[in-house]
């Protein structure tokens, strides 16, 4: 077996809310790789959304008999299967957050886990978030049902598809975990690396080797999707990973290539464009992007409570600044410093 992993972020760009970078841990036999994984579980998992003019998933799911799971003789037609892809193509203010809710709570049934509630799917994805969000205030107290936007007769079906469309293909879902970097941590991160560039880098391999360390002997894969368009990302490497001397395989625009540790435990790294076309970085696209969502709801509702007729923001610049001239006033008679609300990159 090998062990496949995949990550992304959501939030680089925008002055208002977290970055948050997720990654995925799977389980596949050896002759799967990141690139492949798609193709092996096509039976089940379809990164497209439409197809013939009909939302995927949108039909319901019946089971084959009360309480049971279901048959699959055959490919599982496109519109039942579960939609797992960039989250670009699967979130726009417009289709809001269903397709996301669609796909991570099959997987996170997946990890025994059936978020109830806001604070529930923190806790489910970026536990450590929960103690940073107490000092920020529109985070502090907030809460509300999760999902929002599907309910449990919808996921359940979609669960049980994933969990025998997997065990048939030798695949395992083992993780999925987030990074929330939330205004006056980011802040902090660029006072200490100089850039959002190398920012985003040594958070997400952070995250990356906190997923490898515990792993055994077993060949690891890991796919990220390119920083800032850097091309060389060695000496990062080197960093997150002093113990092994890290073998350059290839750098270029479209993909870089790194391979370090022992021969039972080998690593290889790909930074390559559209990472989210491969399983592993598609989920942790959507993670990131929803975990993101949700804190951009939190702060516009606390922020619209307080100021009439404000307008919500996506909290990227041009827009963010109308809405910090908007609630400057009221930013002043609360007290809150700039460096909390306002990521200076």
């Amino acid at each position: 077996m090998a062990y496949l992993i995949g990550t992304d972020e959501a939030g680089y760009g925008p002055n208002f809310g977290p970055l948050v970078i997720s990654a995925t841990l799977w389980e596949a036999p050896d002759d799967v790789g990141g690139e492949d994984l798609f193709d092996r579980l096509s039976h089940v998992i379809t990164p497209e959304l439409r197809k013939k003019g009909r939302e995927t998933g949108d039909r319901p799911l019946m089971p084959e008999r009360p309480g049971g799971c279901f048959a699959h003789k055959g490919p599982v037609p496109l519109f039942r299967r579960v939609v797992m892809a960039d989250s670009k193509k699967l979130y726009t203010p417009d289709k809001g957050l269903r397709h996301l809710e669609r796909g991570l709570w099959p997987a996170l049934g997946l990890l025994d886990r059936c978020p109830r509630t806001w604070r529930d799917v923190w806790r489910a994805l970026a536990p450590e978030a929960l103690d940073s969000m107490q000092a920020v205030p529109w985070y502090a107290g907030h809460d509300g049902p999760a999902p929002s936007a599907c309910d449990a007769g919808e996921i359940e079906p979609l669960a049980d598809l994933l969990r025998s469309g997997m065990a048939a293909a030798g695949v395992r879902l083992l993780a999925v975990r987030s990074r929330a970097v939330f205004a006056h941590e980011f802040n902090d991160l660029i006072d200490r690396h100089g850039s959002k560039g190398a920012a985003l880098s040594h958070e997400t391999l952070a995250l990356a080797a906190a997923m490898i360390e515990p792993l055994p002997a077993a060949p690891i894969s890991l796919i990220c999707d390119k920083h800032g368009g850097r091309n060389c990302y060695g000496a990062l490497l080197a960093e997150h990973f002093p113990e092994w001397l890290v073998e350059v395989r290839g750098e270029g625009r479209q993909r870089s290539i790194y391979r370090f540790g022992p021969a039972d435990r080998r690593v290889e790294v790909c930074f390559r464009v559209k990472a989210e076309s491969c399983l592993p970085a598609a989920l942790a696209s959507m993670a990131s992007k929803y975990l993101r969502e949700l804190a951009m709801q939190a702060f516009n509702e606390f922020w619209r409570r307080r100021v009439p007729s404000l307008q919500p923001t996506a909290g990227y610049p041009l827009d963010a600044k109308r809405f910090r001239a908007d609630i400057a006033e009221t930013q002043r008679q609360l007290h809150i410093s700039d460096r909390v609300l306002w990521r200076m990159r």
